[in-house]
């Protein structure tokens, strides 16, 4: 091996020796960002192709979601790489996904909190429209004392074994914290089997005045976020199982876990605003 003007050769190939000055990680070209955009873009034109009945908008709309989940996935594999890797997340890169998970929390929060504002404005003032009353008149409720107050408590105890996984983790405990990844899928799971249950029980449909409007929008986004969430951890438990998770980075178990919280913690809402207030 040999030595030339700051390269480094062996054979045939040559190396660049790279000095940083600095703890930021400069990400190289890639064409993800662009190939998402355009997955989103032909998402959305299929989508609204596919609900007025045009030719090929079914078509357009798998092509566009199929685009998207592998641009999710190879720009996710990426980010992996070059944090687990090639060791470009320094504490000063860390900050920015911590950053950046905070805001989108924030801004599913707010997301949330709009279902949940129209649920409460149609029940504390209802509509001549609606008869007066709420729920309105002729609309079947679930009761809350059943599953949806079986189904309550399961999320908050899940977030107590996720919290149990970050203590392992700090810890140096691996196994105990696959365990505990492993308790707090397991519970999720069972959260979503019993909304499935409530949804098939449910004696009103989404289009069953606001009342079905409100309460589908506000439980079943609620549950779509249970299910990402799901397998947010699902991955970070697989990761822990590889080794990747360390003592000192864990920034994406970290983002799982207040993502999580946010979901258990939400939860309480809806039992309170809407399935409680909803029949009495």
């Amino acid at each position: 091996m040999g030595v030339k003007g700051g390269l480094h050769t062996t054979g045939t190939k040559w190396f660049m020796i790279e000095s940083q000055r600095h703890s930021y990680h400069l990400v190289d070209p890639r064409p993800w960002p662009i190939s998402g955009s355009l997955g989103a873009l032909a998402t959305t034109v299929g989508g609204v192709m596919y609900m007025h009945s045009f030719q090929g908008g079914a078509t357009l709309l798998s092509l566009g979601l199929i685009f998207l989940l592998y641009t999710m996935f190879v720009w996710w594999r990426d980010v992996l790489r070059e944090s687990t890797l090639e060791g470009h997340h320094t504490k000063a890169v860390q900050l920015g996904p911590r950053y950046g998970s905070i805001l989108f929390i924030v801004s599913e929060v707010m997301f949330l909190f709009a279902f949940f504002w129209a649920s409460s404005h149609s029940s504390l003032a209802p509509m001549v429209e609606i008869g007066g009353i709420w729920p309105p008149k002729g609309i079947g409720v679930l009761d809350p004392w059943e599953i949806p107050l079986l189904n309550t408590p399961i999320l908050p105890s899940s977030g107590a074994a996720v919290t149990w996984a970050h203590h392992a983790i700090l810890a140096g405990k691996e196994k105990r914290a696959v365990y505990a990844l492993v308790a707090t899928v397991s519970l999720a799971l069972v959260s979503t089997g019993f909304q499935g249950m409530e949804y098939y029980q449910a004696p009103s449909t989404i289009s069953d005045s606001i009342y079905g409007s409100t309460f589908f929008l506000a439980t079943g986004f609620h549950g779509f976020h249970v299910i990402i969430g799901t397998l947010f951890l699902i991955v970070c438990g697989i990761r822990q199982y590889l080794g990747h998770l360390t003592k000192k980075h864990h920034v994406g178990f970290e983002a799982a876990a207040w993502y999580w919280h946010f979901v258990d913690v939400v939860r309480l809402f809806p039992f309170v605003s809407i399935y409680w207030w909803g029949c009495i």
